[in-house]
């Protein structure tokens, strides 16, 4: 995907994620990865949403839901009114239960790609993304499980209702200094041989990857 195109992705779901009702509450979004160091064109564009749980679910709806659609969870996993208004987007696990981070991934990439098939990428988690580095990281090391790792060279573009348009400027003129990633599992704590098997690793998992993705995390 060349820059450009990225920049213009990553400021089309901030867009709609100040505009349109959401699955669950979003509280930040996040670049990360390729696109922060400014490489054009970019192998896959890194998307971080961290989402809040629905506090108050709605019972009532979620039997309607299912009645009509067979898909159980909808007004406690994800909002009702959404789901009503955008049962197209409702997607599910495999137990058959709404599932937050796909429904975000068909509203944030899906909604803004028409094509449906460029290379973005969505992570999304309750928890903020220097959390969910932090911890990732740590899990990988202790298990040797370094695909597991999340890339830590991240960008917040959105943050409780607060958007960063200069960040987005930055992006676009690749103005951002950025370690490789090696160092910055270093930074992290990694030993030398820890660090670069952790970059090696993340950069074969993303060779592998096609066209869009979703991976939900709870921490």
């Amino acid at each position: 995907m060349e820059l450009a195109t990225a920049v213009d992705r990553l400021e089309e779901i901030v867009d709609r994620v100040e505009r349109e009702p959401m699955p669950v509450p979003v509280r930040e979004v996040w670049a990360f990865g390729d696109i922060t160091l400014g490489l054009d064109p970019i192998q896959r564009l890194d998307v971080y949403v961290t989402k809040d749980v629905i506090m108050d679910g709605d019972t009532d709806a979620a039997a309607e839901f299912e009645a009509e659609y067979g898909i159980k969870g909808v007004g406690t996993t994800v909002d009702a009114a959404w789901a009503r208004a955008n049962p197209d987007r409702v997607r599910t696990s495999d137990n058959g239960y709404a599932a937050p981070e796909k429904c975000l991934a068909a509203e944030l990439v899906d909604g803004v790609d028409a094509s449906g098939d460029e290379p973005i990428h969505l992570e999304v988690c309750n928890a903020s993304f220097d959390d969910n580095v932090t911890q990732r990281f740590k899990g990988a090391l202790a298990r040797e499980a370094y695909e597991d790792a999340l890339d830590p060279r991240g960008v917040c573009l959105w943050v409780d209702g607060q958007r960063d348009d200069e960040a987005l400027t930055k992006l676009r003129d690749a103005a951002f200094p950025m370690p490789t990633l090696s160092d910055a599992f270093g930074m992290l704590g990694a030993d030398e041989s820890a660090a670069e098997a952790a970059a090696a690793a993340l950069e074969t998992r993303r060779a592998d990857q096609e066209g869009p993705s979703v991976r939900g995390d709870m921490v």
